[in-house]
């Protein structure tokens, strides 16, 4: 699995011109499922994303998690992040695991994050056409792959 965190000042996702779900202050996280993956990685991202101390503590130092900050978390699936560029210019997404994986997988992921925090996760709609808005804070963005493990 990978995943792009964004720490933000708020993030909100539409789908048909409405509104599904918004958060202020928190992290908003892209993810992407690939073949092989399992249920071990869900639960290593899930850790390392309400463990990431990316928020500033009093002396502006980024040393406290989204749990410390008693922030929000936003997790929406984007297979585009499988994407493998390696032969011409147009995106192979070979590597993007099938639907019904893939939405186990992210719905795994962010139950998770919900039951770490004590908060629910707001979300996306698995697979469909939506428009993502959101305020970038820093910008801090973070690329994790649970394959790769750093």
């Amino acid at each position: 699995m990978r995943i792009v965190i964004q720490r933000v000042a708020r993030a909100s996702v539409s789908v048909d011109g409405r509104e599904i779900s918004a958060i202020g202050r928190g992290l908003m996280v892209l993810v992407g499922v690939e073949n092989g993956d399992t249920e071990t990685d869900a639960r290593w991202l899930a850790d390392k994303t309400v463990g990431l101390r990316v928020f500033p503590d009093e002396n502006g130092v980024m040393n406290r998690s989204v749990i410390d900050c008693e922030g929000e978390v936003m997790a929406v699936s984007q297979f585009t992040l499988t994407a493998s560029t390696r032969k011409g210019n147009r995106p192979s997404y070979i590597r993007a695991a099938g639907h019904e994986t893939a939405t186990r997988l992210y719905d795994l992921y962010a139950s998770l994050i919900s039951e770490r925090t004590c908060k629910p996760t707001a979300k996306g709609i698995f697979g469909a056409d939506m428009q993502v808005d959101l305020v970038n804070d820093g910008p801090v963005t973070i690329i994790i792959d649970s394959k790769l493990r750093e």
